[in-house]
């Protein structure tokens, strides 16, 4: 094993815990946003949860208040233009979905249709988490719309993106 400052192996090995990548979306009346995330996991299955670590002061936490509705659209393994899309994040007033193919079930959150699948949450719970919000979702919807491999995330370190 090479070696490395401590501080350096954890992170590298942190880092290496693989994830999916994912577009959330959120919405409240008229205002509607997206943004991609990769710390999205299940944490339950009776009620079906999910977690979904979302840094601290980003726009969509507006939206994400107990009770509120979101989409977890699950990307594809070759869906690199959403990483393009979505990595910057959008502000609430920016259109986050102009030129991009989306529905809105039961008149939620945009679900893209090109997406490998979805799932329609509604926040239960919330908790600050170092430099992040928990956002616990519970699953009350969701279609798998193509067979295709979900898209697998691995860091090169555990401090960042």
């Amino acid at each position: 094993m090479a070696t490395k400052e401590p501080a350096k192996q954890w992170a590298a090995a942190l880092g290496r815990m693989a994830s999916g990548l994912f577009v959330i979306t959120a919405r409240q009346g008229k205002t509607e946003t997206g943004m991609l995330a990769s710390w999205v996991q299940q944490c339950s299955f009776e009620p079906p949860l999910i977690s979904l670590a979302i840094r601290a002061g980003r726009d969509i936490l507006e939206l994400l208040t107990p009770g509120a509705t979101f989409a977890v659209n699950i990307l594809d393994a070759t869906q690199t233009d959403m990483i393009i899309h979505f990595g910057r994040g959008f502000a609430l007033n920016e259109p986050a979905f102009e030129n991009l193919d989306v529905e809105h079930p039961n008149d939620g959150p945009a679900v893209l249709t090109e997406s490998l699948a979805y799932l329609e949450c509604r926040v239960a719970a919330r908790h600050a988490t170092g430099d992040h919000e928990l956002v616990i979702g519970q699953v009350v919807g969701g279609r798998l719309l193509s067979e295709d491999q979900p898209m697998v995330h691995v860091r090169k370190s555990g401090c960042h993106y």
